[in-house]
């Protein structure tokens, strides 16, 4: 795995991570609003596309958490060839794969991907405030049937910050804010030298 930084400002395209409820897709739309050359990219919506289903639910009852995690490389990888400016929305599972008895693990393959590719930006927040955020929403399906969201949340903390070139925590900040932060980094002087949080 590539080393945190070393790479910092060779990617052409702008990923926006972190766990459900933490201000993504808020951030991604207030970013593309304020810098229309950026073009929005929503991950789980080009992979529902793609699947030819409506909700993510879909896909999990038909073929498990396994079947979603492939369609979410494949439109991943597809995404990243495009022209560079890809402002890309990625879900909470896209530093996530499975191994063979179903449990998560850190994928190797997405987060070679977003971190050669692109610049990413892990927006983090606590887990007590994703789960009052997402907490009964019925378009999301749990991600586990025998741990709590804030076990997967502890378990998924490192390999955020592995996949991410600037962490920003976002617990008390705006989409406005986060992306005005987010845009002053990736769009300010390209080819210098930035500092890492």
């Amino acid at each position: 795995m590539t080393p945190p930084g070393s790479d910092l400002g060779r990617g052409d395209h702008l990923a926006l991570i972190g766990g459900r409820g933490c201000g993504k897709t808020s951030t991604a739309a207030c970013l593309a609003a304020a810098h229309p050359a950026l073009r929005l990219q929503d991950l789980d919506a080009l992979a529902l596309e793609a699947g030819g289903v409506s909700s993510v639910a879909q896909i999990v009852n038909q073929g498990g958490w396994r079947a979603w995690r492939d369609l979410e490389h494949g439109v991943l990888e597809r995404v990243l060839q495009e022209p560079p400016g890809a402002l890309v929305d990625c879900g909470g599972g896209i530093v996530v794969d499975l191994d063979a008895e179903e449990r998560e693990v850190l994928s190797e393959r997405k987060v070679a991907l977003l971190r050669s590719r692109c610049r990413v930006v892990y927006l983090r927040c606590g887990a007590e405030l994703l789960w009052s955020r997402i907490a009964g929403d019925p378009g999301r399906p749990a991600l586990s049937a025998d741990e709590s969201f804030q076990a997967l949340m502890a378990r998924r903390e490192p390999w955020y910050r592995e996949a991410a070139h600037r962490v920003i925590e976002a617990d008390a900040l705006s989409p406005e804010e986060l992306a005005r932060q987010i845009g002053e980094w990736f769009l300010g002087e390209r080819d210098a030298s930035l500092p890492e949080d």
